[in-house]
């Protein structure tokens, strides 16, 4: 089985290190790569669409409040994007704004996940991240 990539776009350091102590915490070994602000998100993302022999990630993290290009014009790209548009797209944010949550689901995000504070509550979450994602959904195939 290929090795499952979780792309993580996140501007905020600690958040990284809380996600990814997470992980190792929940036993989630997949590699983890991290992009910090939307604009170097839309390039990884479109170098790993060039490179037809590299894997698209199983599942993006995407916060909203993103330097440069923030999280909810990331989502327009990745649906508008031929290559990308199957790319599973999991909101994880701190916005309680329901304005964000209506905006997610009208662009094509999968779901959307409000960062718990709590880091017990944020593990639990990640590890059901991780659960479904990574083990129990089937992924579409890569777009032609």
């Amino acid at each position: 089985m290929k090795n499952k990539t979780i792309l993580l776009i996140e501007d905020n350091p600690d958040d990284v290190r809380l996600t990814q102590r997470a992980f190792k915490d929940n036993g989630i070994t997949n590699e983890l790569a991290v992009v910090y602000d939307g604009a170097s998100a839309i390039e990884y993302l479109k170098g790993t669409v060039a490179e037809a022999e590299n894997e698209l990630p199983t599942v993006t993290l995407l916060d909203l409040n993103l330097p440069k290009i923030n999280g909810l014009e990331v989502l327009k790209f990745i649906r508008s994007h031929p290559g990308l548009r199957r790319l599973p797209v999991v909101i994880l944010t701190s916005s309680k704004e329901e304005v964000d949550l209506i905006r997610g689901y009208d662009l094509g995000a999968n779901s959307y996940i409000q960062k718990p504070v709590e880091f017990d509550e944020f593990a639990t979450a990640v590890r059901q991240l991780g659960l479904y994602w990574l083990l129990l959904n089937e992924c579409p195939p890569r777009p032609v």
